[in-house]
């Protein structure tokens, strides 16, 4: 089971959209994707049709219970979505309580690895959106995914929140046992603007080995299919982003192939 973490420090980069329609293109192809909402705001959660507001179970049960998980319980905090094979674990704002409550109890930074481990065999992809802050909930998020995905604007405010970002991580790879892999994603892109292409080229400069060669450029086609709460790819399926995120998941599926031809190797 592959877990992608979508998260950046800086918020309004397309955290959200991304997690949504790399998960739609993934459950497309056949596979069986889970879609974990981290975020107290609850974007993903009301993306699929649910009211936050009005949820009893959600990912706040990871940190308010024990972390004796059985598999049937993480299924049980699940709904579904309308796309086949995407199944989403939603939010509720009571997730915020855990950045006040509980962030000096031990082992909380790990409550969503051992949630994952037990469920490890039923998706084929979990993916994680995050809250952009740095915290518990990104910490949990971090420690337990196999790549993170870094959607970045392409403005000059979204390049320093990608430097934040980019320490934080140096951080976090010091507790881990394995490199994290890292995808950073130039969002928003408009071709049209002398912002957008010199924060490019910057990217390009100062993160050749990391960054993602093109760019998921402004398309109304996002904002759209969101109003409809449809995945991209059903909304448009030729549209100009989401031909861009096909192009993107099929680079991250190439390069998790290369990584696991090399540890069998």
């Amino acid at each position: 089971m592959k877990v992608w973490t979508i998260a950046n420090q800086k918020g309004g980069v397309g955290k959200t959209t991304t997690t949504v329609a790399l998960a739609g293109l993934l459950s497309e192809l056949g596979h069986k994707v889970l879609v974990m909402d981290l975020d107290p705001h609850g974007s993903l959660t009301s993306y699929f049709g649910y009211d936050p507001d009005s949820l009893t179970l959600s990912s706040f049960q990871i940190f308010q219970d024990n972390d004796d998980f059985t598999p049937e319980y993480i299924k049980s905090l699940t709904v579904n979505t309308t796309v086949p094979g995407l199944t989403l674990l939603p939010t509720t704002p009571a997730l915020a309580t855990v950045e006040r409550k509980m962030s000096g109890i031990d082992g909380m930074g790990l409550r969503i690895s051992k949630a994952l481990k037990k469920i490890d065999g039923f998706y084929d992809y979990v993916l994680l959106d995050c809250p952009p802050i740095l915290g518990v909930l990104m910490i949990n998020a971090l420690v337990a995914c196999n790549r993170i995905i870094i959607p970045v604007q392409t403005e000059y405010l979204a390049l320093k929140g990608l430097e934040r970002m980019k320490r934080t991580l140096s951080m976090i790879q010091k507790t881990r046992p394995s490199p994290l892999k890292t995808t950073i994603v130039p969002t928003l892109f408009d071709r049209r603007t002398q912002a957008s292409i010199s924060s490019l080229n910057i990217l390009r400069k100062k993160y050749p080995d990391s960054l993602w060669s093109s760019v998921i450029p402004i398309d109304t086609k996002l904002r759209d299919s969101s109003l409809k709460g449809k995945i991209p790819s059903e909304y448009d399926p030729h549209s100009r982003a989401t031909r861009s995120y096909r192009q993107l998941l099929n680079y991250i599926i190439d390069l998790e192939i290369h990584v696991d031809q090399q540890q069998f190797a």
